[in-house]
């Protein structure tokens, strides 16, 4: 048999940045949204542990042990001793290295698929824990939804969005190493005083109430320094989408992919038309969140 499991992107409307820790690690307030583009995670039982993917970006996704999706069934197969034999087919659809969680969201497709397959009965607070190990972004692309994450991130409180919020995003032509961007971080912040991240309530009430011209005016990434520092070519596609209407622009993450807020469907619809033809993008996608997080989508005997 088979299970698919289905599991979003995710775009950080706020993500406050303290300063680098003793462990090499940033405290975070991070406030996400996940967002309906999708990665479709397959996992078939194998002779052994094989990682394939297709779609965009897809030669850039490692096939080995490395693979975020391999490390989640490794991991997932050493708690209940079994050993983690299985084809993972990843269907790619979240840009790759974009700032939008793709390898995160594969991490926690391939742990709820695996559990599915081998029925192994995991607590959703042992699934969580397990998807905390992976990365800081994997437990809330299992989640979804909207959700605070503080300490590195992986420490998750859910939220109240009020409705539907209205994306366009703008992907770049090449990728951005997160670990890069915090590093550029910390060099833009050596000697600074970097306050501690706490979550904006203004931001948090707009959210609840899903009201989008109070988020445009609120949202906010103190990483988007250091990846237009890596990325300046940022700055023409953030004024472009500006320009074309958006309530509000910002580096999705570490980037590269930027994030426009819309006021409702059809907005968006005419940013992204004029995006595409600005030439200051690679490739445009438009959605909307709060999305689920990862669900079970299909299986056969």
């Amino acid at each position: 048999m088979s299970v698919t499991v289905r599991v979003p992107a995710k775009v950080n409307v706020q993500l406050a940045v303290g300063a680098v820790r003793a462990d090499g690690f940033h405290d975070l307030a991070n406030v996400f949204l996940a967002v309906g583009l999708y990665d479709e995670v397959t996992v078939t039982p194998a002779a052994g542990l094989r990682v394939t993917c297709e779609g965009p970006g897809a030669a850039q996704v490692p096939l080995d042990r490395t693979n975020l999706a391999a490390r989640a069934a490794i991991a997932l197969a050493g708690r209940y001793g079994l050993t983690p034999d299985v084809h993972l087919h990843i269907a790619k659809d979240i840009p790759v290295a974009g700032g939008m969680a793709g390898g995160s969201a594969d991490g926690a497709g391939a742990l709820v698929a695996c559990d599915a397959l081998w029925g192994t009965g995991a607590s959703r607070e042992e699934l969580l824990d397990i998807c905390a190990e992976l990365g800081s972004d994997v437990p809330f692309s299992l989640v979804g939804g909207a959700a605070l994450g503080t300490g590195r991130g992986e420490k998750l409180t859910a939220l109240e969005a009020g409705g539907a919020f209205h994306w366009v995003f703008a992907m770049a032509g090449r990728g951005l190493s997160t670990p890069a961007v915090f590093r550029e971080f910390d060099r833009l912040t050596a000697g600074l005083d970097v306050p501690e991240p706490v979550a904006s309530r203004e931001l948090l009430d707009a959210l609840a109430e899903g009201d989008p011209d109070a988020l445009a005016a609120t949202v906010s990434n103190d990483l988007q320094p250091a990846a237009l520092s890596l990325f300046p070519e940022l700055a023409d596609t953030l004024a472009a989408g500006r320009a074309a209407g958006a309530l509000a622009g910002l580096v999705s993450g570490s980037g590269p992919t930027t994030a426009f807020l819309a006021r409702d469907t059809g907005s968006a619809e005419k940013i992204a038309q004029m995006l595409r033809t600005s030439g200051a993008c690679a490739d445009v996608r438009v959605a909307s969140g709060p999305a689920p997080g990862a669900t079970v989508v299909g299986g056969k005997a």
